[in-house]
């Protein structure tokens, strides 16, 4: 078996039910779900599952933007580094739902760290 986040997560069955139970934590969390009106939550989803399996190792097929321009329109709305901040609690809070081992949470915050610049626009 590969040692990948991705395999070591549970593969892709796994990062699809993370990514269906963060979305539904997004959308009821006051501090960040204006962020996420008028978007269509199904194109939304399998964007983020595609490009989770990618940032986790698995297979690449994400085709989104990059994360700078794909969240420019979030900066003109007031998105700063407490918004960043609740998205990756709320991943946090899942995988700990999905008796997702500490270690590996680790590694995916440490992952999404590598992305607050970009998503910032810094």
């Amino acid at each position: 078996m590969s040692d990948t986040l991705f395999d070591k997560l549970g593969g892709e069955a796994a990062v699809n039910a993370a990514v269906d139970i963060f979305y539904r934590k997004v959308l009821t969390d006051h501090r960040i779900n204006r962020f996420f009106e008028d978007v269509d939550m199904e194109k939304q989803a399998a964007k983020q599952k595609a490009f989770l399996t990618m940032a986790f190792g698995g297979p690449h097929n994400y085709t989104g933007e990059d994360m700078r321009k794909g969240h420019a329109h979030l900066l003109k709305m007031g998105l700063d580094d407490s918004h960043f901040d609740a998205v990756v609690e709320n991943l946090g809070a899942t995988l700990v739902e999905l008796n997702v081992p500490q270690e590996l949470i680790n590694e995916v915050v440490a992952i999404c760290e590598t992305t607050r610049n970009d998503v910032l626009g810094r």
